[in-house]
């Protein structure tokens, strides 16, 4: 066996244990690192909708990773836990990315305040929703069954902003067609990575060659 082999095989050192919405992205930032040195594994990302469930999920992730001797990091909100992520993760001693929800970790802080400012009824889209958009907001919220719903859930939003994390045209002519769905504006942001770039790269002592670039991807 070749060195590269084995250098391969080895199991890494550090796990980040994330929302399963995160994946395509966080993967995609961790195949830059050196190899072996991360590993990701993911929750459920329809534990959106129970999160109840993401504390005691996160503690078994945990309990496994440690078993195995891996260090951990977290890149996860709040996500409605009502801030019982913290105190769990604080107990632990397990460092995770700052941020209450991935749409201000996408943007910064700094712009996605500045959006809050312009326009406090903002519906916003990520990637990852505007891929899922039909399964999650059409038919998970059962607009589709029951359209008078649209003005239950969305009658106080008045845009949808869709921060992007690739450039893809696909996917913003599904982001267009989803605002339209909910007769709310559209605008669209490019954010790449936002701030999973830097934390990613600091989670491994080498450091990664990681770039926050502009990425078309294909459906």
């Amino acid at each position: 066996m070749n060195k590269q082999r084995a250098k391969q095989d080895e199991p890494a050192t550090l796990q980040v244990i994330a929302c399963g919405a995160l994946a395509r992205e966080l993967m995609a930032l961790i195949d830059q690192l050196p190899d072996g040195t991360v590993s990701l594994t993911c929750l459920p990302a329809a534990w959106h909708n129970y999160p109840e469930k993401i504390v005691p999920g996160l503690k078994r992730k945990v309990v496994a990773a440690r078993r195995k001797g891996m260090q951990i990091a977290v890149a996860y909100g709040d996500c409605g836990t009502g801030g019982a992520l913290d105190t769990f993760l604080e107990a632990e001693q397990i460092p995770r990315i700052a941020g209450p929800h991935c749409y201000e970790m996408f943007l910064g802080k700094v712009d996605f305040d500045a959006e809050m400012d312009t326009a406090l009824g903002t519906f916003f889209l990520t990637d990852y929703m505007v891929r899922h958009f039909e399964r999650i907001v059409m038919k998970g919220m059962g607009i589709r069954q029951h359209p008078e719903l649209r003005n239950m859930y969305f009658g106080h939003y008045t845009r949808v902003l869709y921060i992007a994390q690739t450039d893809c045209k696909k996917l913003r002519a599904k982001a267009v067609q989803a605002a339209a769905e909910l007769g709310l504006d559209y605008e669209y942001r490019y954010a790449g990575y936002g701030e999973f770039a830097g934390f990613i790269r600091g989670l491994s002592p080498q450091g990664g060659q990681q770039k926050n670039q502009k990425i078309t991807h294909h459906l």
